[in-house]
């Protein structure tokens, strides 16, 4: 019997690395004589570059970069050649991510993705002939325009003052000129998010208050966008406003695609491409996949939906282990079994703390589970 293990990062507590690791121990416990086997993924936010390390290897490189407020820190990229290009995998978080920024230092009008830039201009300066970007928890809500500053687009005011490019100055853009030389190589972008940039379902109204918007700053900061996106759209000729995926990572999705003509993809499928993750799950007689939180929005990209989409295809069945359930009515139909890591009266701070026991031990029920189904 095979059984595949293919979770994403427990967020705050495991990578998905660890997770893995986990989970094996406790089906070990139970079948001892099966062939176990672990495939890295991710769905292009954190823990991207440890899932193409896992799979295909490569250097990983450091960059100092400006953070969200503009502070120097210290970000790794992976350096590595897939197909024969040389390629430098990203992921955007370590310049401009909320982990770097306190709960207390928000300041989502003033923030910016200018570190973004700055990691593709060093990297590009190597030889690099494409870029994997993985968008996702960033602290910004910018547009992505702080990328572009940084890269060499010039944001004016009625003037021909250079303003920096932060939704706080939207207002005051009179217009935009691109950069004088253009030195970035191809961008592809991996993400999980569809959002739009705009709207309801936009980057603003989505994701802002995680983020620390204010309720009184949603339509000044919506109001912002869509005055950016009309003069974009009126010096640039282009206005991705609407794409999938466009509102990712505070925008940044739509920025790359506007000021680096990136082209997106999902980050699940472009690991999977790479990783061969189809033929692993097509060969598997179990696959067990997990993450920290399994809802509704599981079933709507993120890596565990990714891994249903392709075990249905070979009608396997797929088992989740996760540090919390919810919406479990929607999932159930989706998932063969399904079970939390937390346990009565624990906290989350203490199922964080204690997160790969659990997931261990976890995993030892559900194998249980398997065995008494084939019984």
């Amino acid at each position: 019997m095979k059984i595949l293990f293919v979770p994403d990062k427990f967020k705050g507590s495991m990578t998905a690395v660890q997770a893995a690791q986990a989970m094996e121990e406790g089906f070990r416990d139970v079948f001892p004589e099966a062939e176990l086997v672990f495939a890295a993924v991710a769905d292009g936010g954190e823990g991207m570059i440890e899932a193409f390390v896992e799979v295909i290897g490569g250097e990983i490189q450091k960059a100092t970069v400006e953070d969200a407020l503009g502070r120097k820190v210290e970000g790794e990229w992976l350096r590595t050649v897939i197909q024969g290009e040389k390629t430098a995998v990203i992921e955007t978080s370590q310049a401009c991510g909320l982990f770097r920024i306190l709960e207390n230092e928000r300041q989502l009008m003033k923030s910016s993705t200018f570190g973004v830039g700055e990691f593709f201009e060093k990297v590009s300066s190597q030889g690099i002939t494409k870029i994997i970007a993985g968008i996702g928890g960033s602290a910004t809500n910018d547009m992505g325009t702080g990328m572009a500053e940084a890269l060499g687009y010039r944001f004016l005011n009625q003037n021909n003052e250079e303003l920096k490019a932060i939704p706080a100055n939207f207002l005051s853009i009179d217009k935009i000129g691109p950069p004088r030389e253009w030195k970035i190589p191809r961008v592809v972008v991996a993400s999980d998010v569809v959002n739009p940039l705009l709207g309801e379902r936009g980057a603003t109204q989505v994701y802002g208050f995680q983020k620390g918007l204010k309720k009184d700053e949603v339509e000044p900061m919506e109001r912002a966008h869509q005055y950016l996106v009309e003069i974009i759209r009126r010096d640039l000729g282009v206005d991705y406003s609407s794409r999938e995926g466009a509102g990712a990572a505070g925008g940044l999705g739509y920025g790359l695609m506007t000021f680096c003509r990136a082209e997106m993809r999902s980050g699940f499928d472009l690991i999977a491409e790479t990783t061969g993750l189809e033929e692993k799950i097509k060969s598997a007689d179990l696959i067990v996949t997990g993450e920290g939180s399994l809802d509704s929005q599981t079933l709507e990209g993120k890596t565990a939906f990714g891994i249903l989409r392709l075990a249905n295809l070979y009608q396997k069945p797929v088992m989740a282990i996760a540090g919390r359930l919810a919406d479990e009515e929607k999932l159930k139909t989706a998932f063969y079994a399904m079970t939390a890591i937390m346990e009565e009266g624990m906290t989350v701070d203490e199922s964080k703390r204690y997160a790969y026991a659990l997931t261990r031990k976890a995993a030892v029920r559900m194998a249980k589970q398997w065995k008494e189904s084939r019984a």
